[in-house]
């Protein structure tokens, strides 16, 4: 049980402007709790993908 806690502190969703709602509402269904929403600044956009497509990440979907 203490394992599974650890892995949810770290959950972080990199998603880009058009599925930005799905990586939402995929992390409240897993941590049952709202996440906090960050931009990706433009160091991080030249190495950083979207989870559910190929686009560039345009957010950060993560546990506070």
């Amino acid at each position: 049980m203490k394992k599974k806690m650890k892995e949810r502190e770290n959950m972080k969703i990199y998603c880009c402007k058009e599925h930005v709602e799905l990586a939402m509402d995929i992390f409240v269904d897993e941590e049952e709790t709202f996440p906090a929403l960050h931009t990706v600044d433009n160091l991080k956009q030249l190495s950083t993908h979207c989870e559910y497509c190929r686009n560039e990440a345009a957010y950060l979907v993560e546990n506070v």
